[in-house]
């Protein structure tokens, strides 16, 4: 389920970085990398990417002119040594801008950022209940306070300190908050099924005690709750 991402750098040890990066946070899946923009550019068109970490100094062709040539563009996040490019990329719609050396922090608010705007449309086969407000969760994250419907919820997954909440009309939102804290915040209609999964019963289609579907999405069930997942569920 996460999104697909392809690094286009010509400096071999930003590409390093990036990757450690990627890996660390475990929360896109890194599908190329490519040292200059042709190659991105040739790449892109057998490949189906949803985010480019973008170099803008490259030899032949930047980075801004290879976004300009893009038809439909992915989400993208520059990333250089240069303040100077800032104003030109936000005007190409960018998602964010990264300046090098690139810290882990700054780059996990990067993807939390991206992650906020990424909208893949309503889930296949998840009904939209037109629920009233049960229960409205407030996420302390950050400086910020998000204000959450939970009956709109269908899922959340964990990426280590962050969670990603999934909604019945495929809107999504992450923010850095603690899967563990939001298990004891929300009402009986969800369940824990996974270190990283709470589910809403309610919109559950499909279960066992490997796995649970909600409309087109599969979540694992792990070993130390199937028991009571099992049990739960028959009820």
């Amino acid at each position: 389920m996460n999104a697909t991402c392809l690094l286009v750098d010509d400096e071999p040890l930003a590409i390093q970085l990036l990757q450690k990066h990627i890996h660390d946070a475990g929360m896109l899946e890194l599908i190329g990398s490519c040292t200059h923009a042709m190659e991105a550019s040739t790449f892109l068109r057998t490949h189906k990417v949803d985010l480019i970490f973008l170099d803008i100094q490259m030899p032949k062709l930047t980075g801004i002119e290879l976004l300009r040539m893009l038809r439909p563009a992915p989400a993208v996040i520059f990333t250089t040594a240069h303040r100077d490019y800032a104003m030109e990329g936000y005007e190409l719609d960018i998602v964010d801008y990264l300046l090098k050396p690139i810290s882990f922090e700054r780059f996990m608010a990067s993807v939390e950022k991206f992650y906020r705007r990424w909208n893949k449309g309503v889930p296949e086969n998840v009904a939209v209940h037109p629920l009233s407000s049960q229960k409205l969760l407030r996420l302390q994250s950050g400086t910020k306070t998000y204000q959450v419907d939970e009956a709109n919820i269908v899922f959340i997954e964990s990426f280590k300190d962050y969670i990603q909440l999934y909604f019945a009309d495929g809107k999504k939102l992450m923010i850095k908050y603690r899967i563990g804290q939001l298990e004891h915040e929300l009402s009986s209609d969800f369940l824990r099924v996974h270190k990283s999964y709470i589910i809403h019963k309610k919109m559950i289609t499909v279960f066992s005690n490997q796995s649970i579907e909600l409309g087109s999405f599969s979540v694992p069930v792990g070993n130390h709750y199937k028991g009571f997942v099992e049990e739960l569920l028959k009820k």
